[in-house]
């Protein structure tokens, strides 16, 4: 299976510094095509061992290949292998966040609490589908856990997330980000639908999906997948903060985030779904880690602050 490399601009920069040599390159091509140890380098391209290490050394460090001493015939070998084979860059701008200021959570797709799903519908595995196709009793099933891609016409799957902000800290933003696209027969990029985002039933805004989008393979759907349905989705964010609400950025109102009651809770929900009088009924499609072009699940993040202690004159 195809292995994706997910990378921020700021990471990169770290690996163009690896490819900025031509041999560098081509050394990373023998690489993927087998694993090889570092003396078979040094005679592929006729380098002295020490320069061959040097260049495998770069490649490594930019998390592009790993290297392992396994037992040979004449002591120990060092041998190289690639750890991906293409390359997704987020564009996006990165936020400067105190690490001690927030907490991340991944959530798998299957692992919804809830769902009211209307067909046409389904759910699939990385290996196979669960269940069976149009039928909403297949949500329901054990597997459901391992699903990596499920869709559906109209109604809503609901997920809870742990409060994982520390006590005596206030919420200060929420995140959450998620590949999707429409469900169309087939697949259909001209396929408008509306899809909306809940947070303890609060509604945090409606994104119109383009289209369904198919016809050439997600870079991590699993071949057992036929192109001529469904294959990757948009990467879209909903963001609450003390200013507002945001989709991708742009502000959609002036809901805040202590407007959605999770402070001081255990818990809270988020739901996603198409709502039974939307201007465009056009399903959804919900992807995992292992499907489309994304490697990430539902990622929610929260920030939050110390609380100010309050002063007491006497």
């Amino acid at each position: 299976m195809s292995q994706v490399l997910s990378v921020n601009i700021d990471e990169l920069a770290e690996i163009a510094k690896a490819l900025s040599s031509e041999l560098r390159i081509e050394i990373f091509k023998a690489i993927q095509k087998k694993r090889i140890n570092v003396n078979e380098i040094a005679e592929m391209f006729d380098l002295p061992a020490s320069t061959a290490t040097v260049n495998v050394k770069k490649l490594e460090e930019a998390k592009l290949i790993r290297t392992e001493l396994i037992p040979g015939i004449r002591g120990s070998q060092k041998v190289c292998s690639a750890l991906y084979d293409r390359m997704i860059v987020d564009f996006g701008k990165t936020e400067k966040v105190d690490p001690a200021n927030y907490q991340y959570i991944s959530m798998p797709i299957g692992h919804y609490v809830d769902c009211d799903i209307i067909p046409t519908c389904g759910l699939a595995s990385e290996t196979g589908l669960i269940g069976f196709y149009d039928d909403p009793r297949s949500f329901y099933e054990p597997d459901k856990v391992n699903a990596q891609i499920l869709w559906f016409r109209q109604g809503f799957v609901e997920y809870r997330f742990p409060n994982k902000i520390p006590f005596n800290s206030r919420l200060t933003g929420i995140e959450v980000s998620m590949e999707l696209c429409s469900e169309a027969p087939l697949h259909n990029k001209d396929y408008p639908s509306d899809i909306t985002v809940w947070i303890n039933g609060i509604e945090l805004g409606t994104w119109m999906s383009p289209g369904d989008f198919g016809g050439e393979r997600g870079l991590l759907t699993p071949a057992w997948w036929e192109t001529h349905v469904t294959q990757y989705g948009v990467l879209k964010k909903w963001k609450v903060t003390t200013e507002g609400t945001f989709i991708d950025g742009s502000q959609v109102s002036n809901l805040t985030v202590g407007d959605l009651d999770i402070d001081g809770k255990h818990s809270f929900s988020l739901c996603i779904g198409i709502k039974p009088d939307a201007v465009n009924q056009g399903g959804i499609n919900l992807f995992g880690r292992r499907f489309g072009n994304y490697d990430q699940d539902i990622l929610l993040r929260m920030d939050y602050e110390p609380k100010k202690r309050e002063s007491y004159s006497s």
